[in-house]
């Protein structure tokens, strides 16, 4: 395989990735709403947490510390997008 093999395949899997984050963060909108009409904060640290503690077990010892940084900055961008709309 080439290079330029390697990267059309990166640049697929950066567009479902992609369509994947717009379809999460409008599910995250949802949430929002939710959570705005019933009062509750933006951030659920319990959550969070058990989130992150099953995907680091998910992942695998190699791959643990990068998804790990992964999902916490999606929690961000997540809980930043909540905050907004609440």
């Amino acid at each position: 395989m080439e290079l330029s093999d390697y990267r059309k395949m990166i640049d697929k899997i950066d567009d479902e990735l992609l369509r994947l984050f717009i379809e999460r963060m409008d599910v995250a909108r949802q949430i929002a709403a939710y959570k705005k009409a019933n009062g509750l904060p933006a951030l659920d640290a319990a959550r969070e947490k058990d989130k992150l503690d099953f995907i680091g077990e998910k992942a695998g010892e190699e791959m643990r510390p990068y998804s790990l940084q992964l999902f916490e900055l999606l929690f961000e961008l997540s809980r930043a997008y909540q905050m907004r709309i609440i």
